[in-house]
């Protein structure tokens, strides 16, 4: 029985469909607060109720990230600018933090903290809290309901961006795959065509980039795409700056490509050719590592801990990448397009693969590291489990190669000499009978035929196309049949293209996996903000935790963040916020708060804090009559039946 391989046409629709729900699928699940400097404190903090006006209003990172003039603006209950709009820096050492000036003079009353910036690995980050002078009060200003980086031009960049690592991957893996595997390949039109496809993707995919940036990080209108004044905005920075060294490069690439299915191609002479070859292979090499080097300086391994070490690791890893997905692409084609793939090839492109996985697994171990830090991290945030989805994706892609190579192993071994020999005794006797049966045929009336097909030929022009297109299926189809009836390189493109299948999707998981904050940070991130609210009160210091809860019901899950200003014995401000988990206000029906001094046995003291806003509860002049370790416990309630009660103790001087 012949086996057969799916047909191309249907093979790639399936995989562009796949790609496509994949990567809106992965999207619309990126949080657009997914980014990777976090806001890790403020003064005043959020929420905070100040005697007088403070002079300035400071805010501290995690990590380094790019200001302009109005990355901070404060806006006073009316929503007027209640800041000069001087960015102040006050970075010392390690610790990352910016300010903004406050007018003189500032009545009473509720202010709003805006701020939007760039973090060093070039995600925009944005948010927004309120302070109150004297005591809080209503105020006009609406909180932003999108962060930075979203919507629809949010969508359009990440799609950009995983249209630019499949280019890369084609262009660079391609070229590999001729050079080192196929030269042949060089002048077979299907892979010409592929290849110069990945550079215009790449290409392409660039210059989209280049123009979204402006309002992916600033305004999130798509309009601001064309606005030149941001354009030159955007060419200053660390990102405009690897974006046009990337078109560059893609200058020199189209020179290399030109010459490898060009001169290279037609070479005959195998001393220049291999000399050709060398030179391709050094140039080339240095001109992937160069645009591969765009998204090391620009992203991931320029920051964070050991960004010498990360950032030729990040080169080696998506070289790898290139090498083993683009070569899998254009063999891919190969087998489905070219007339037929050298047996050698295949086993070549084998080692390399081999190789590139090695190199991917070594990088990888060292990135994983490097990003999450901890195994707590690894399970724990989303960094983390989408690293896990990559790991296990991986390994179904080697298990899926390794079938590949057993199929590419049988294509390459040799035949016994016997059952060669009579193959060949069989086909040759096959064409003797083909032949006398021919001539037999021609002797009867090929007189006839010739004369019939000259005549229709002359008289009808479109019979004789007619025939001439025939004559072509015919021998397409015979050439196709010859190429199904092998069943070992039918099961080689059953299994390349199911390798391929996996590999539109582990590209995706890559593609947020790099848009998505690291595990370290956020845990960093996480411990910096229970540093400043744990449960050992400073003195004068408001009294910060954060209660996560979760009453079962429809919207149940959330977090209550709750100060006690100013956390000593006397009269205290309580506010309340409760989030949702993705960070935005949470309207519950009711809340209540209870404190308990066990060991002088006094209370449970009751407070009912009054709704101020969405998400936002109060309660003023809350007695704490003794110091000690206080539990206080939060009673949140979601529906009329769903609510829980959540405590922690807190030491109050």
């Amino acid at each position: 029985m012949t086996t057969t391989a799916p047909r191309l046409g249907t093979a790639l629709a399936r995989l562009l469909i796949l790609a496509a729900a994949l990567l809106g699928t992965l999207l619309a699940g990126a949080a657009p607060a997914s980014a990777h400097a976090a806001l890790t404190g403020s003064d005043p903090k959020d929420g905070a109720v100040v005697a007088t006006a403070p002079k300035e209003v400071n805010l501290t990172f995690s990590e380094q990230v790019a200001m302009s003039a109005d990355s901070i603006r404060v806006l006073d209950p009316a929503g007027r600018r209640a800041d000069t709009g001087e960015i102040l820096d006050l970075c010392s050492g390690s610790i990352v933090r910016y300010g903004v000036a406050l007018r003189a003079g500032l009545p009473d009353g509720t202010y709003t903290v805006a701020w939007q910036t760039v973090s060093a690995d070039s995600h925009p980050i944005s948010g927004a809290f309120t302070f109150s002078i004297g005591a809080p009060s209503t105020t006009s200003v609406a909180l932003p309901d999108r962060a930075a980086g979203g919507g629809l031009v949010g969508t359009l960049y990440g799609i950009a961006r995983y249209v630019s690592y499949a280019g890369f991957a084609v262009l660079v893996g391609g070229g590999a795959f001729v050079l080192a595997c196929w030269p042949r390949g060089a002048s077979v039109r299907p892979v010409q065509q592929t290849v110069v496809r990945g550079w215009l993707t790449l290409t392409g995919a660039t210059l989209v980039m280049l123009l979204l940036r402006n309002p992916y990080t600033g305004s999130g209108e798509l309009s601001d795409a064309f606005d030149l004044a941001g354009l030159k905005s955007v060419l200053e920075t660390k990102t405009g700056a690897a974006l046009t060294s990337r078109l560059l490069l893609l200058g020199a690439a189209a020179l290399f490509v030109a010459v490898l299915f060009g001169a290279y191609a037609r070479r005959t002479d195998p001393k220049e050719k291999k000399d050709l070859a060398f030179g391709l292979g050094l140039g080339g090499t240095v001109v992937a590592a160069g645009i591969a080097g765009t998204w090391a300086l620009a992203e991931h391994a320029s920051t964070g801990i050991q960004p010498g070490i990360a950032m030729p690791v990040d080169i080696l890893h998506l070289l790898a990448v290139a090498a083993w997905l683009g070569g899998l692409t254009v063999l891919l084609v190969s087998l489905y397009k070219a007339p037929s793939v050298d047996r050698s090839a295949i086993e070549r492109f084998s080692k390399v693969a081999f190789g590139s996985v090695a190199v991917l697994a070594a990088t990888g171990l060292y990135q994983s590291w490097r990003q999450v830090g901890s195994w707590s991290a690894l399970t724990g945030t989303r960094y983390g489990q989408l690293l896990l989805v990559k790991v296990g994706l991986m390994c179904v892609l080697i298990g899926i190669a390794w079938i590949s190579r057993r199929w590419t192993q049988r294509l390459a071994d040799p035949k016994p000499a016997e059952e060669a020999e009579a193959e060949e005794a069989e086909a040759e006797a096959q064409e003797n009978s083909e032949a006398e049966e021919a001539e037999a045929g021609e002797s009867a009336g090929s007189t006839a035929t010739t004369a019939t097909t000259a005549t229709t030929e002359a008289t009808d022009p479109r019979r004789a196309a007619q025939l001439a297109r025939q004559r072509a299926a015919v021998a397409t189809a015979r050439r196709k049949r010859e190429r199904d009836a092998d069943p070992e390189r039918a099961g080689l493109r059953r299994s390349v293209l199911t390798e391929a299948a996996v590999a539109v999707v582990l590209l995706a998981v890559t593609t947020v996996l790099t848009s998505t904050e690291p595990g370290r940070t956020e845990e960093e991130a996480g411990r910096g903000g229970t540093a400043a609210s744990g449960p050992a009160a400073v003195p004068d210091r408001p009294v910060d935790i954060r209660l996560p809860f979760d009453t079962g019901g429809v919207d149940g899950k959330g977090i209550v963040r709750l100060s006690l200003d100013p956390g000593r014995t006397g009269a205290n401000a309580l506010h309340l916020f409760v989030e949702r988990p993705n960070g935005k206000p949470l309207d519950v029906p009711e809340i209540k708060v209870a404190l308990t001094l066990e060991a002088k046995d006094v209370g449970p003291l009751p407070v009912a804090p009054d709704r101020i806003q969405t998400g936002h509860w109060s309660a003023s002049g809350v007695q704490i009559p003794m110091p000690g370790e206080w539990r206080i416990q939060v009673t949140v309630r979601t529906s009329e039946i769903d609510q829980t009660t959540i405590e922690k103790n807190v030491k109050i001087g």
